[in-house]
């Protein structure tokens, strides 16, 4: 029987196969809508409803005419027979710019690989991580677009790790291809998390609902639609125990409505919408909720055209619970370097408190240019908060600061900082003792360099923006 690893090898070649003769942009699409219709055949009336003309065997025994008429079809029978897949699976297989000879060997390479578990595994978590393997191998491939459906495994791994979802409603505005939920439904065991999420772009959408369904998630959460949260709020009465987001970093083209109820803090500015997505995640908070959202550094300081003011108001409302510097080099997609905010409603014993850490200095290279978040790095950022959060700061109390890596500041401290919230303005300078995870020199010297050039990218986005605004002046 196929390993995981063997079935993922298979499929890449399969992939290859494509190059050339699809569009880049769809062949994933090809791909993952294959691998999702020969894992619904393998387990056919265990999960899915696969009707007899939409079975592998009589697929792959096609030898002449269009295979892509036949495959369009069973997509079809599929999607009828199971409306939580209605309008999902791709449909893309029976066109003319379709090489039906290269399409009819993917289907054979296809073949090759059984979704019927390896050892004691079931089908669904072995197809669950080749699907994942997929997402990243495409990601990886794709660059800067990959950042429309793809947030690093380590990091939504840390956001959960952290908030812990066991009980409740998960709801994510702008989930991508639905990693947030997977790893929330992987991580919780009471069984008792609803989803619920949008996604703008269509494919991604249709990656994220075959992404749930195959997980055992309840792809419904998605909606019937694709859509922009900041748009078109397809959830408008939702109030989720828990929230986890990577919203675009610094989105300057988005739909801003000057009356929206959601921006209860003060209007974000036209240039960027980084304090758009969070008051949305707020405005969705229930009583208790809690959120971590990904963000670029700029959040936490700027106070270009009244981000300071917006951010001073979510402090002085007490919604701050923690902000975590994150490690350079986590996002293959983008140079700007990035933090994680943690929300909440409720912070029970530590309200007027902020904990701050600073994880810069955490994390391995994988490559030259590709770093990942360990299991002991979340460990280590993920314990820190739930010692702080669930004790008294002090000696032998379950929590105590750390230079250089983690500090609890009270609003005071925080206003005399003019509500600047990076966590290297509060956690000081680590010891003079010897750090085993402090951060080698030349990752340093990498880090700060790949920050100076984004800020000196941001700082030209500003002046494009002035320089716009100004026009309208004349």
């Amino acid at each position: 029987m196929a390993t995981g690893k063997q079935i993922q090898d298979v499929l890449w070649k399969a992939a290859n196969k494509l190059r050339g003769s699809v569009d880049a942009a769809q062949y994933k699409e090809f791909v993952l809508g294959l691998v999702f219709l020969k894992y619904v055949s393998d387990t056919a009336g265990s999960v899915f409803r696969v009707p007899a003309t939409a079975r592998w065997e009589r697929l792959a025994g096609h030898t002449g005419g269009r295979v892509g008429t036949l495959l369009d079809a069973a997509m079809d029978a599929i999607m009828r027979e199971n409306p939580a897949l209605s309008g999902v699976l791709p449909r893309i297989f029976d066109r003319d710019n379709v090489d039906q000879d290269r399409l009819r060997e993917l289907v054979a390479v296809i073949g090759d690989a059984r979704f019927t578990g390896a050892g004691d595994r079931p089908a669904q978590d072995v197809l669950g991580e080749v699907y994942e393997y997929f997402l990243e191998r495409f990601a990886r491939a794709e660059g800067k677009r990959a950042g429309e459906f793809y947030t690093p495994a380590s990091v939504v791994k840390l956001l959960v790790e952290v908030l812990r979802p066991a009980r409740g409603r998960v709801y994510d505005p702008c989930c991508g291809s639905g990693g947030m939920f997977v790893q929330a439904g992987r991580e919780q065991h009471t069984g008792d998390l609803t989803f619920a999420g949008q996604e703008a772009n269509e494919r991604t959408w249709r990656l994220a609902k075959m992404n749930l369904a195959i997980h055992g998630i309840d792809p419904h959460g998605l909606g019937d639609r694709w859509a922009d949260t900041l748009a078109d709020d397809r959830h408008p009465g939702l109030r989720a125990d828990f929230v986890l987001a990577n919203p675009p970093f610094n989105m300057s083209d988005w739909p801003r409505r000057e009356d929206d109820p959601r921006w209860r803090y003060g209007l974000p500015p036209r240039g960027n919408a980084n304090y758009a997505w969070l008051q949305h995640i707020i405005a969705k908070l229930g009583d208790h909720g809690s959120a971590g959202v990904v963000l670029a550094n700029g959040s936490m300081s700027s106070r270009l055209a009244g981000e300071g003011a917006i951010r001073r108001s979510i402090v002085e409302d007490d919604l701050v619970e923690c902000m975590v510097a994150l490690p350079p080099n986590l996002f293959r997609t983008t140079a700007i370097p990035a933090c994680v905010w943690f929300l909440s409603r409720d912070k029970r014993d530590r309200r007027g408190q902020v904990l701050f850490i600073d994880a810069r200095g955490l994390g391995t290279m994988t490559g030259r240019t590709e770093r990942v978040l360990t299991d002991a790095d979340i460990g280590r950022v993920a314990g820190t908060f739930h010692a702080w959060r669930n004790a008294k700061s002090g000696p032998g109390q379950g929590y105590e600061d750390t230079p250089g890596f983690c500090h609890t500041a009270d609003l005071d401290e925080i206003r005399a900082r003019d509500h600047a919230l990076s966590p290297g303005r509060y956690v000081g300078a680590a010891g003079s003792g010897h750090d085993p995870a402090a951060e080698p020199l030349p990752d340093r010297i990498t880090r700060l360099t790949k920050e100076l050039e984004a800020c000196l990218d941001e700082s030209r986005r500003r002046e494009d923006v002035l320089r716009e605004r100004l026009k309208d002046l004349r």
